[in-house]
């Protein structure tokens, strides 16, 4: 069990929204931003470190999340994929215990569920959410310390998915893992 005292949270942020048409991190989805509601799950837990990774110029986001007591760190060239704004924040972490990876777009997440993932997380192992037992492995996700060289290798949009195959899976809380891409997201 790795002690999230000892542990860093990535959040990735630096999304492109090509499928919501504007920033959706900056939507407005029960009352605040979109962005701000796994930011705040977060600052809740005592993460060694919080890390959140923009586009560099979103400076309103950027704002929000350092306000929730994030080290933001900026991706200059989002288009590269998921991968490069994981690779940013796995080196901007340093070498913790553990590594959580997150999404700025599931504003669901539990924190009860990230407790978990921690709880779960073994030395030398990886722990993934899933929706169900027979569904993909998705984030919120956790590396020990010994996967952090190979999450900075990754490249691509698929982001850490190819190397989750062989996490440890945990299902997660009922409708917690819902990533917001489109307007229509918004009215659930």
């Amino acid at each position: 069990m790795a002690r999230i005292e000892d542990s860093a949270v990535v959040l990735l942020a630096a999304g492109l929204s090509r499928r919501y048409g504007a920033d959706k991190l900056l939507a407005d989805f029960r009352d605040k931003p979109l962005g701000r509601h796994a930011a705040e799950t977060i600052s809740a837990l005592p993460f060694a470190q919080r890390i959140a990774v923009c586009r560099t110029g979103d400076d309103a986001l950027v704002a929000i999340l350092a306000g929730l007591g994030f080290k933001v760190v900026c991706n200059p060239d989002p288009a590269r994929g998921q991968a490069s704004s994981l690779a940013i924040g796995v080196a901007a972490a340093g070498q913790p215990e553990a590594l959580v990876v997150c999404l700025a777009d599931m504003p669901l997440i539990d924190p009860g569920h990230l407790l978990t993932l921690m709880a779960r997380l073994t030395p030398g192992g990886m722990v993934a959410s899933v929706a169900g037992p027979d569904e993909p492995p998705t984030p919120p996700a956790a590396f020990s310390r010994t996967w952090l060289p190979e999450l900075l290798r990754i490249d691509g949009d698929k982001g850490a998915r190819g190397l989750l195959r062989s996490a440890e899976r945990v299902v997660a809380p009922a409708g917690t893992l819902m990533d917001f891409d489109t307007p229509e997201d918004f009215a659930r």
